[in-house]
């Protein structure tokens, strides 16, 4: 029987007993993770959950207010991030860190550029950072500007980054996001060539799919404290989602109730050249009307395009039976069509306002009284929303851009719902968020369904878009290629037409 010191010996890290508390707020309560070498280690919780301010602590971003941290079996004692990386724990977060200007050799030594003579060494840092991407089985130009990088180029830069510090233990903090499937692919097959070699992975993603698909075991956090850990195959999708917001999967979409009403949008023949062709189709008043497709599919561009974004080359589209004109989004706005976009930091939000300014940027002129904002009735609609959505905030007046994914997920539909619009389209609306915050966006977009609201939503999500919609619309290449019922459609059915299979 293997004692305490053979189990120990197996733990490149553990994290035990952590607090945490922010201005008389805790954060954690206790929390911990414990990873074994060479495994992929999955971490997972709510917004909120503690998992974030965790990975601070590992990182030395954060001191802990009590807890214990061994790395390699040593009391983790370095108080900077420098020190961290040095030890062998890299972080790549979500958002990157990498300077835009600075090539790609420069980015991976920056703050410790080689220098011979009182001048950097750019050939050695060249060769060096070649010689990471020919173990990483990646073609990349290390003189080229991290700007002119794809998104999935910028994340195997940051991997390499961390290997440059001989990095044994790599946080990736939603490392998928913004990838395609093909490029999710690779990043995958890089993560398991890289654990062969013995180095070990903390992978945070709200993607449940992707748990199943990469790691070997699961540590579930939930309001700063441990739930517990699993080995992967000793539970599924509906244990994890149990664990992570105490309900199942069979409470996690609400029920259809199967009526449908008027025709309210009807789409023909739209077409942009090089974006999509004879697009048609009609959405009806209290439905949910899925898009689904791979990227590049053209899903995005028909929306933005009906919504007036970047305007179809021909086509028409028709509201209530009668034919309109739609060449921007006021024009949009004006015949009652609200769009949340599937970027909801770039062009869903104005990060650096408060929440009370985004929910209202949509209905100023209703606010505005005699040239001056009604100040008091701003607040009251922007309170409404944030008690109806549930917006957890401290006031009205905290700026946007602190918020969490989910959270602003739900400024983005507020502020449409102050708009009261008749047709809303949703652009990926659970992209980045938890569970929990998904059910209750889900929750939402069918009770407006039961107002008499159209909704039209695209997800990527194949289990999202069966789960949700009344109907599915798949695309394929810029074109529609099926449609048919959520009810009785199946993951292989969808996919089969969306990768192009035809009848």
């Amino acid at each position: 029987m293997e004692g305490a010191a053979d189990m120990e010996s197996r733990n490149i890290l553990e994290m035990t007993g952590i607090f945490k508390s922010f201005s008389g707020v805790r954060a954690l309560n206790g929390a911990s993770i414990v990873c074994s070498y060479g495994e992929v280690h999955a971490l997972l919780g709510e917004n909120g959950a503690g998992k974030s301010t965790l990975m601070k602590i590992l990182s030395a971003a954060y001191q802990p207010d009590r807890g214990e941290i061994k790395y390699k079996g040593q009391t983790l004692t370095h108080q900077d991030p420098i020190a961290i990386r040095k030890a062998g724990i890299g972080i790549i977060y979500q958002e990157f860190n990498l300077v835009p200007e600075l090539t790609v050799a420069e980015n991976i030594f920056l703050g410790r550029e080689l220098a011979w003579g009182g001048f950097i060494d750019k050939k050695t840092m060249n060769q060096m950072a070649a010689d990471i991407f020919e173990k990483l089985g990646v073609n990349i130009d290390v003189n080229i500007q991290a700007k002119r990088l794809s998104v999935a180029e910028q994340q195997m830069v940051e991997i390499a980054k961390a290997l440059s510090f001989n990095a044994d233990l790599i946080v990736m903090d939603e490392p998928t996001a913004t990838l395609t499937t093909h490029e999710i692919d690779f990043l995958f097959k890089t993560i398991r060539r890289l654990k062969d070699e013995g180095k070990t992975f903390i992978y945070i993603s709200h993607r449940l799919e992707e748990i199943f698909a990469i790691c070997d075991r699961v540590t579930v956090l939930k309001d700063g404290a441990l739930v517990g850990s699993r080995n992967i195959g000793e539970i599924d999708k509906d244990g994890l989602i149990n664990m992570m917001v105490g309900r199942t999967l069979s409470d996690y979409y609400p029920p259809r109730d199967g009526k449908k009403g008027q025709k309210v949008l009807e789409v023909l023949g739209l077409t942009r050249k090089g974006a999509f062709q004879d697009i048609s189709f009609d959405a009806y008043s209290g439905e949910i009307l899925g898009f689904f497709g791979l990227i590049g599919a053209g899903r995005t561009e028909v929306v933005r395009a009906i919504f007036g974004a970047e305007p179809a080359e021909s086509g028409k589209v028709s509201i209530n039976g009668q034919p309109v004109v739609i060449n921007n989004p006021v024009d949009a706005i004006g015949h009652e069509i609200g769009f949340a976009t599937e970027d909801r930091k770039q062009q869903g939000l104005v990060l650096s306002l408060s929440v009370k300014k985004n929910i209202s940027l949509p209905i100023l002129g209703n606010l505005i009284k005699f040239g001056f904002l009604q100040l008091k009735k701003e607040i009251q609609v922007a309170n409404s929303f944030v008690q109806r959505l549930h917006i957890a905030i401290r006031n009205l007046d905290v700026n946007v851009g602190y918020l969490s994914g989910g959270n602003q997920q739900k400024v983005v539909l507020a502020k449409w719902l102050a708009r009261d619009c008749n047709i809303l389209i949703l652009d990926e609306p659970t992209r980045g968020i938890d569970v929990g915050a998904k059910a209750e966006i889900y929750l939402l977009m069918r009770d407006l369904a039961k107002q008499g609201k159209t909704i039209i939503m695209i997800s990527s999500e194949l289990l999202e878009v069966i789960g949700v919609s009344d109907r599915i619309i798949v695309m394929n290449q810029g074109a529609i290629v099926a449609e048919m019922p959520a009810i009785g459609a199946t993951e292989e059915n969808i996919m089969h037409y969306a990768i192009g299979g035809g009848e």
